[in-house]
């Protein structure tokens, strides 16, 4: 007697995989498809090959917008991995006024990506900027902010007296004001992943090892740090997703015409509007889109496999 097929699970998965496949998967195809010809607004001109991704290789606005995300990826996951599960502890340690710590962390979330760009931009303002008036409270000269191109790092060894290498110099001040703003509006989602993996560790564990005498610095990194290395993991890839698609507070912030001072602030996702849109070479921003498709698969994969061994 065969078994009748039951095909309304499928049913229930539908409209979600048909959202999937014709806004996520259709697009990158198409993407990949164009990013052989040559195409403008008109349509296909003639197929080029792999042209594209040679003029990649040779391109320094690429090169430039890519060492600007990683520098940005750089600073943003682990400080926001760093403070989130601080922040995570604090609240779950917090009985009263939880719900409120809650909703404060979080609306930073839900806020929109334009307005928040540009309070911070009148934050960071040279002129009457907040950030420039609380660094006069410790004696320190104003900074121009979303208009230096200088790395932090040069400017630091610089006010000592220290000359060292351009290269050694770090970010831009006015990549690390953006840096600022993507780490302040991570925070509150994180926090709250983390803290719902903080509240699913059973306590037994944590009565245990205070029988056994051990300190709460050493339950932390023995049980609750182990415990939560799904969360973490979770956390971790995706603000790394996130961080690598960083546009608006770019463009809202120190946007057109080149991206910041110098182009010091001009990450990989801007750098394809200005490639797509402004100059409408669709072709070869689809080559660089595929090419930062790659990138974020390949540190998924890789993280994938460090949070395995990490378990096991």
């Amino acid at each position: 007697m065969t078994q009748k097929s039951n095909f309304s699970p499928y049913l229930y998965i539908l409209p979600a995989a048909i959202i999937i496949i014709a806004f996520r998967l259709i697009p990158i195809i198409l993407s990949f498809i164009l990013s052989f010809f040559k195409w403008t607004i008109k349509g296909p001109e003639k197929f080029i090959g792999l042209t594209n991704y040679s003029q990649l290789l040779r391109d320094p606005g690429f090169w430039q917008s890519l060492t600007n995300t990683f520098y940005l990826v750089i600073f943003v996951v682990p400080i926001t991995l760093i403070l989130s599960l601080l922040f995570a502890s604090l609240l779950n340690r917090t009985t009263k006024l939880s719900g409120l710590f809650r909703t404060t962390y979080f609306i930073p979330t839900v806020t929109s990506l334009v307005a928040i760009s540009i309070v911070w931009k009148l934050i960071f303002s040279p002129q009457n900027g907040l950030m420039n008036h609380i660094l006069g409270f410790f004696g320190i000269h104003g900074l121009g902010w979303l208009s230096e191109s200088r790395g932090i790092f040069t400017l630091l060894f610089n006010s000592i007296g220290i000359e060292i290498p351009t290269f050694l110099g770090g970010p831009s001040l006015a990549l690390f004001a953006i840096i600022i703003v993507c780490i302040w509006r991570s925070l509150g989602y994180n926090t709250i992943i983390y803290l719902a993996g903080l509240q699913n560790i059973p306590e037994v564990y944590y009565e245990a090892a205070e029988i056994d005498g051990a300190s709460k610095i050493k339950q932390f990194f023995k049980i609750t740090i182990p415990l939560i290395s799904p969360t973490t993991f979770y956390v971790l890839i995706m603000t790394t997703i996130v961080t690598f698609q960083v546009f608006a507070q770019v463009y809202m912030m120190t946007g057109p015409p080149v991206g910041g001072p110098l182009g010091t602030t001009k990450v990989i996702v801007y750098y394809i509007f200005e490639k797509g849109i402004d100059a409408q070479e669709f072709s070869y921003a689809s080559a660089i889109a595929l090419v930062l498709f790659i990138i974020i698969f390949a540190l998924t994969m890789l993280q994938k496999r460090l949070e395995k061994k990490v378990q096991y």
